[in-house]
């Protein structure tokens, strides 16, 4: 049982001010009560809660997929920049919201944001070996002794190691198009990776987080809620590139 001006400033109807002035008016009910008094207690799980006669759906947990565009940073808030929490907007918008990991500022593509902090702990956790998946645009060949550099496990220039990668070519030309698997998330990874074979990435888009695959139906900038299957993939068995 909770306090139900909490039950319904966590599901995003609006701010504890503005969730109380809806319980002065009379506008929301606990089955065939209307409450009134923000300290009335009840069970979002077992009780209908109605706001102006709608029912409440209840998600104790909020997870959404986004295709994150570009020049939008991976924060939950900034004073400067645009955020890919404030992209969200309402039904799916509530207080809480974080963004899974990070893709830097210049990247596309999949981004799980969630309140819920356990889930985020266990998709970055590195005992967990989830796999993530670019297509990455560069601006040279993409061979044989690219791969198997990958696959030995990259170097940084600070000596830093990387572990074992996949690589593989999605499209040749000019500007090929490569294919990157890596289990880690160290900070600008797959882009200092390509530097140390002496490329330079021109475009960076992840598709795919363990076994999620990034909805194409998503235009950059677009997200929505995720299935509860889909919060499944993530953990699912890993597939070698």
């Amino acid at each position: 049982m909770e306090r139900i001006d909490k039950i319904l400033a966590s599901q995003g109807i609006g701010s504890r001010k503005e969730v109380h002035a809806l319980l002065r008016q009379g506008r929301v009910t606990v089955g065939d009560r209307v409450v009134r008094t923000a300290d009335f207690k009840a069970d979002a799980g077992a009780q209908t809660i109605c706001v102006d006669g709608k029912p409440l759906i209840y998600r104790r947990y909020m997870y959404i997929m986004m295709n994150k565009p570009q020049g939008v940073i991976s924060a939950t808030d900034d004073p400067r920049q645009t955020t890919v929490v404030d992209m969200i907007g309402p039904p799916l918008r509530r207080k809480g919201l974080f963004p899974v990991g990070r893709l830097d500022k210049d990247t596309e593509g999949l981004l799980i944001i969630t309140d819920d902090g356990d889930y985020a702990h266990r998709v970055l956790s590195p005992r967990k070996g989830i796999f993530k998946w670019y297509e990455a645009t560069v601006d040279g060949p993409v061979g044989e002794a690219e791969i198997k550099a990958f696959r030995e496990g990259i170097v940084f220039e600070d000596g830093t190691q990387c572990l074992p990668a996949g690589l593989s070519l999605i499209r040749d030309g000019e500007q090929p198009v490569a294919l990157v698997r890596i289990q880690e998330g160290k900070f600008h990874q797959v882009k200092k990776m390509f530097r140390a074979v002496d490329r330079t990435v021109l475009a960076l888009r992840r598709i795919r987080i363990g076994e999620l695959l990034l909805d194409p139906e998503l235009a950059p900038g677009e997200y929505r809620e995720m299935t509860d299957a889909e919060k499944d993939f993530v953990f699912s068995a890993q597939k070698q590139v």
